[in-house]
């Protein structure tokens, strides 16, 4: 079986595939039309979020039989039509969801500290102990929406505080014993932090707007390190302004490339320059699973799937 990887990853990924007995390709550099032209030879693909994998795409790709995202989402991927072809869609959500939850963590301890506005003004001369004042994590209600793996590893980090753990999920049954599950009336009812943990869907794009934030009963703070087009930057930010949200860590931004390679590169919007500019924002270019330990677990998990796969084929 012959694979073709677009995106550069940890060595482990190619190495162990051929110790596997697989034919490995590597292009990194030519345009989507060009690997359009020759998929056409290829058993498998390895991606990360080079570009997205359409119908045109997958039509040509008729000899497909799996695809490989060295990542946790598929958003990239017009799932529904590659399963109508047969073609079966591997993801890594294993492999950086420790990451995730540490990234999360740190966020939150970071906004509650005041720790980035302090260490500015430290460098710049500025010694202002009162105004640092910080408030603590224990006795909050932290509340996640989303509990799937990412979810399940920020719940598992926050297990050494005195907090008490909420999740909402669309899917019925997912708490567990770090995280009790309740309806969204609830959650918005109790939560001081809300923390998102989810896919980009049609279900998810947009969902943190204007309406969304007002319905909470008393203000959070937010943490986002799942996808920035979940949040509606200017309600956002207008949120900041009033207070109904206190701060908020984003590793994901909704202006971002869907390669998640870069930011826009027109004019900046006025809602993110109000990000910028805000001491009680957290900013970070989409790192939150991209950590050392992280590259190789994913291209672990991904040879392990691929390896699963290739036996059950086998059969």
């Amino acid at each position: 079986m012959k694979i073709l990887h677009l995106d550069t990853n940890h060595p482990l990924l190619i190495n162990q595939l051929n110790a596997l007995g697989f034919e490995n390709d590597e292009d990194y550099t030519s345009s989507k039309e060009a690997i359009e032209a020759k998929i056409h030879n290829y058993d498998g693909l390895i991606i990360r979020s080079r570009f997205s994998i359409d119908k045109a795409f997958l039509d040509a790709a008729n000899k497909l039989k799996f695809i490989g995202r060295v990542g946790a989402g598929l958003e990239n991927i017009d799932c529904d039509y590659a399963q109508q072809k047969g073609v079966h869609l591997i993801a890594a959500p294993e492999g950086n969801r420790n990451a995730v939850g540490e990234h999360a963590l740190g966020m939150l301890l970071s906004l509650f500290n005041k720790l980035n506005k302090a260490d500015q003004e430290v460098r710049s001369g500025k010694w202002l102990r009162e105004d640092n004042r910080g408030i603590e994590l224990d006795g909050k209600t932290v509340g996640l929406i989303g509990y799937g793996n990412m979810g399940k590893a920020f719940a598992k980090k926050l297990r050494g505080f005195e907090v008490e753990v909420l999740c909402y999920d669309i899917k019925p049954n997912v708490g567990d014993d770090h995280a009790l599950q309740v309806s969204l009336t609830e959650f918005q009812e109790k939560v001081d932090v809300v923390s998102l943990h989810t896919p980009q869907t049609s279900l998810t794009l947009g969902m943190i707007n204007a309406d969304f934030i007002n319905a909470f009963s008393k203000p959070f703070w937010l943490i986002n390190t799942a996808r920035g087009k979940s949040v509606v930057t200017k309600d956002l930010a207008a949120a900041l302004k009033s207070g109904k949200v206190f701060g908020a860590g984003l590793d994901v931004l909704e202006y971002e490339k869907s390669s998640f390679e870069d930011l826009f590169t027109s004019e900046i919007p006025d809602a993110f320059q109000y990000l910028i500019n805000a001491e009680n924002v957290l900013l970070t270019p989409h790192v939150a699973g991209w950590t050392i330990e992280s590259k190789e677990k994913l291209a672990q998990t991904i040879v392990d799937k691929i390896k699963a796969f290739s036996k059950s084929m086998a059969k």
